[in-house]
């Protein structure tokens, strides 16, 4: 973030000083044209952008209307639906081809909920901004496994080393990479390769499918694996990269100690190296 920004958002602050965080973080999208191919504006990902700022001292923002929620705590109780959990014992090629939909109505959501916050080590806690909730079925049409993939980290240092992007460069196009933040194998469900080869079926449609819901593709998929709990197997199988580890201290830390688990880090770019040249602005795709 450069002199000239700061100096934007602190003329912001004092010349509407009723102003809240929302109204803020949506002007300064207009004014810096941060929006989704399809028009719709990031205030989400700028209002991160504006908590870390203010936590570093650079800016003083307005108090926060609301106290922010603690994880898994919001206004949406989550239902948890009785699911079919009869052992699925196979080879993979009794379930090819495999179904792959996105959840998209208030029922889908529902189940899709329930699966991840009775299923998966974290729960389901809240989908920000751009994501897209998907469902794998067996040919049959029998559920498998559901993934999630929404926000990226707003800094990695791994991720933004290997990348070798400056902040500008990360800021600008951020938007272009995605974070598979929940991933549920069923536990009933004992499909050997199964896991990388979703990761792989879901690679090849993923940039289409955020294009069609968000106007835009998408160049590099981004994933965090808590280490001593998983290695990371599924993705080294469907080629994805590790390229280091986080620090621990998560995206809301107030001091420069760990505080949380460390997690490999590991990335999958869409189009090789040429995606890489692309998120640094150095060429197109």
């Amino acid at each position: 973030m450069d002199k000239l920004h700061i100096e934007q958002i602190t003329g912001l602050i004092e010349q509407n000083p009723d102003w809240h965080r929302t109204r803020l973080s949506k002007e300064l999208c207009k004014i810096w044209g941060w929006q989704s191919g399809n028009g719709q504006i990031k205030d989400i990902s700028c209002r991160d952008l504006l908590r870390d700022l203010d936590k570093a001292g650079i800016i003083s923002l307005p108090p926060a209307r609301h106290m922010t929620r603690r994880p898994g705590i919001g206004a949406d109780k989550i239902e948890h639906i009785v699911h079919n959990t009869g052992a699925i014992v196979a080879c993979l090629d009794e379930v090819r081809p495999l179904q792959i939909e996105i959840a998209r109505s208030k029922d889908d959501i529902k189940v899709f909920k329930s699966y991840i916050d009775q299923y998966h080590y974290l729960g389901f806690d809240r989908s920000i901004g751009e994501n897209i909730k998907y469902f794998v079925k067996s040919r049959d049409g029998i559920p498998l496994a559901c993934l999630m993939f929404g926000s990226s980290a707003w800094k990695c240092r791994a991720r933004d080393e290997y990348i070798g992007w400056t902040s500008e460069q990360r800021r600008t196009a951020l938007y272009l990479v995605t974070n598979n933040s929940r991933y549920l194998i069923f536990p009933w469900v004992r499909i050997p390769h199964l896991a990388s080869h979703i990761l792989g079926k879901v690679a090849q449609r993923i940039s289409g499918d955020f294009q069609v819901k968000y106007g835009h593709p998408i160049l590099l998929l981004e994933t965090f694996v808590e280490q001593g709990r998983f290695r990371g197997t599924c993705y080294k199988a469907a080629n994805w990269l590790y390229v280091g580890y986080t620090t621990g201290r998560g995206r809301d830390s107030r001091s420069h100690q760990a505080t949380l688990p460390l997690k490999d880090v590991w990335l999958y770019p869409l189009q090789s190296q040429k995606s890489i040249g692309a998120l640094r602005g150095k060429c197109t795709l």
